[in-house]
């Protein structure tokens, strides 16, 4: 059996995400993990001047002033992206499980990472332009704790983020 391939996703896998993945495997038996982490813990000011970066100014003030999220809602969104990231990979490498991360998302990645001595660790996000512009997005963070590269694709396309 090939070492495993642990894969945290803030976003819904999908069919693009899938072909990704798909080439990392490479037709073996490596099984797959998929994290989803309960909570993205963004920062409210990176996460507005990423809105503003994008030329979203609705959304940046939008967020800015809204209420912190409910944990419960938080945790079904965390849910739904699971199932739909399991269901996109079923059938690739040698079996596809996942699990709900609490706490910090590169934390739940770097333990998973060392618990199954896994070979590769994959971040998919959407783009974050200030995270990964100054290189404190999730996949340089775990590439930082684990000393291992750390691919980091954008969700639902075939860019590679800078890690």
């Amino acid at each position: 059996m090939s070492d495993p391939i642990v894969i945290l996703t803030e976003e819904p896998l999908g069919a693009d995400d899938r072909i990704n993945i798909a080439k990392l495997v490479d037709g073996g038996s490596s099984p797959l993990v998929v994290l989803v982490p309960a909570n993205t813990e963004r920062h409210l000011l990176v996460d507005f001047l990423e809105n503003l970066s994008m030329l979203d100014i609705a959304k940046a003030f939008r967020e800015l002033l809204s209420s912190a999220p409910d944990p419960e809602v938080q945790r079904t969104a965390a849910n739904e992206t699971l199932a739909a990231s399991l269901a996109a990979l079923q059938g690739l490498g040698g079996g596809v499980t996942g699990e709900i991360v609490s706490g910090g998302a590169v934390a739940g990645l770097v333990a998973k990472v060392r618990e199954l001595d896994a070979g590769q660790a994959v971040v998919v996000t959407r783009p974050h332009a200030i995270a990964d512009t100054l290189h404190t997005d999730w996949a340089n963070k775990a590439q930082d704790q684990l000393g291992l590269p750390v691919l980091h694709l954008y969700a639902g396309s075939g860019f590679i983020g800078d890690s």
